[in-house]
């Protein structure tokens, strides 16, 4: 039993890989192998060429969110939350210089009212303005009146759905009209993928190509968020053309330049207003990934 071992471990390794060869050369059930990288690098070009193109024609669209720039309004179990959290830390905090002097105005002013007052032991106020506490409450009171904040509300701006400052307490949604086939229809912002790019290349070349728009985004990573795809017609499906597969990527408004015109082909639409303008197929693909902020 060791004749034989010792007589296969005195080969060489070529010896040994040819005769391995020749035996599953003579066997039907092995394939034969070429060491030659002419060989493989000949098979890989055949591969290559004999591969189809897919039927199928890539689209980049791009999901642009503009984020709120104004607080919600409170619930009532977060208003209720707030006023509990305010009386908490109200009753375990220590007196403000003002209340202090409030204190030390009210005790100054007993001491006055009294019948063994002796003005000479406030000498050191005597030739000084008096300015108590309460007068500058007054006074902080009427600034406090005069002051005008801006209205959460805007009518006018809220219903213009082309303008970007509407709704701003809430997330806004840009969509674009685009051509598909014979008909136009509302989408998120897309174009075809051209050779040669990427497919965030071709979202942000979506965004840059809106008519009358020069708006600036962040864009949230290199990978796709969703995925939606839909065949032709039948009428016009081939063989090599059979639908498209649309890519999805996320992006958050940074700019958004100039005001558009009111007829621009672009709306900003909240997430529930949606269902208005997409087809409920895309409108499910759609609702995935868009986040009420």
């Amino acid at each position: 039993m060791a004749s034989p071992c010792r007589k296969m471990a005195s080969r060489s390794l070529i010896q040994f890989m040819a005769c391995f060869g020749r035996t599953a050369a003579g066997n039907s059930v092995f394939r034969q192998f070429s060491g030659s990288p002419v060989c493989r690098a000949t098979l890989q070009t055949n591969m290559l060429t004999e591969r189809p193109s897919s039927p199928w024609s890539l689209t980049a669209a791009v999901c642009l969110q503009r984020l709120p720039v104004i607080s919600a309004d409170s619930s009532p179990i977060e208003q209720q939350v707030t006023t509990m959290m305010q009386q908490m830390e109200l009753e375990k905090s220590l007196l403000a210089d003002h209340e202090l002097r409030l204190l030390e105005d009210a005790e100054r002013m007993s001491r006055k009212q009294a019948a063994d007052y002796d003005s000479d032991e406030e000498d050191d106020h005597r030739h000084q303005e008096t300015v108590l506490a309460q007068d500058l409450e007054d006074s902080w009171e009427q600034k406090l009146k005069s002051f005008q904040p801006a209205p959460r509300v805007r009518g006018d701006v809220d219903k213009d759905l082309t303008s970007v400052e509407r709704c701003l307490a809430d997330s806004l949604v840009l969509l674009s009209k685009q051509q598909v086939g014979g008909s136009e229809m509302w989408l998120l912002p897309q174009t075809q993928w051209q050779e040669g790019e990427t497919l965030r290349q071709t979202a942000e070349r979506a965004l840059a190509s809106l008519p009358g728009a020069s708006f600036k985004a962040t864009f949230l990573g290199n990978a796709p968020c969703g995925v939606y795809k839909y065949k032709l017609p039948k009428a016009v499906r081939t063989e090599g053309s059979i639908g498209t597969k649309v890519f999805f990527f996320k992006a958050v408004l940074s700019d958004s330049g100039p005001s558009a015109a009111p007829n621009a082909p672009f709306l900003w639409v909240r997430k529930s207003e949606l269902q208005r303008y997409l087809k409920p197929a895309y409108m499910m693909k759609v609702d995935r990934f868009i986040l009420s902020l």
